[in-house]
């Protein structure tokens, strides 16, 4: 199983391939709206299935083995923010119109945002930070979460306070893990 960070940018080679799709069909004048759906609606399930992913396993080991991780913490969650509003504002329109394509640009000019930062800091922080033990082993959390939620439908996407997630998660990483819980947050601080 590949690490965290080798999955998080297969992903994100994929959220390219897919938005380079929709350029084509947004150049051909004959697209019909079932085309677009075909790329879109798994592109933007897959969108906030991997931020709540990245939110849920990936930044709480940021932040507790990165080098000074909290500002690509808290811009991260900010960028996760509006890629998700891009995504609501797309779902709020008609396939094909508009406000359904502005939606769409909006999510892209966030998350093409996102992935380059995220990619030269947060993941190169990470690697440079945290065992490869670690990173295979929130690999396979990471996997896992995606395969048991091939759409967001139940889980909770809104929108979080950056500031407020940062706090959680700090406050957090200083409460070791309650005996026979595996690898919580806390029990992980601190190990390189």
């Amino acid at each position: 199983m590949p690490d965290i960070t080798t999955l998080i940018m297969d992903d994100h080679a994929w959220f390219r391939r897919q938005f380079a799709a929709l350029d084509e069909l947004q150049a051909r004048p004959s697209s019909e709206p079932a085309e677009l759906t075909a790329i879109w609606t798994p592109l933007a399930n897959r969108l906030d299935v991997h931020a709540l992913a990245e939110e849920k396993i990936f930044y709480p080991q940021l932040l507790a083995h990165g080098e000074n991780p909290e500002d690509e913490t808290l811009d991260a969650i900010g960028d996760h923010n509006e890629i998700r509003d891009g995504v609501a504002a797309a779902e709020r329109n008609p396939v094909g119109s508009r406000g359904w394509w502005d939606g769409v640009w909006a999510a892209r000019r966030a998350n093409d945002e996102h992935m380059g930062e995220e990619e030269n800091e947060g993941l190169a922080d990470f690697r440079q930070h945290a065992t490869t033990g670690l990173r295979d082993s929130l690999g396979v959390q990471f996997q896992e979460f995606l395969d048991a939620h091939p759409t967001p439908d139940d889980l909770d996407n809104r929108d979080k306070d950056p500031e407020a997630y940062v706090a959680a998660v700090e406050s957090e990483l200083d409460t070791p893990a309650p005996a026979g819980h595996g690898l919580g947050i806390g029990s992980l601080k601190g190990q390189q």
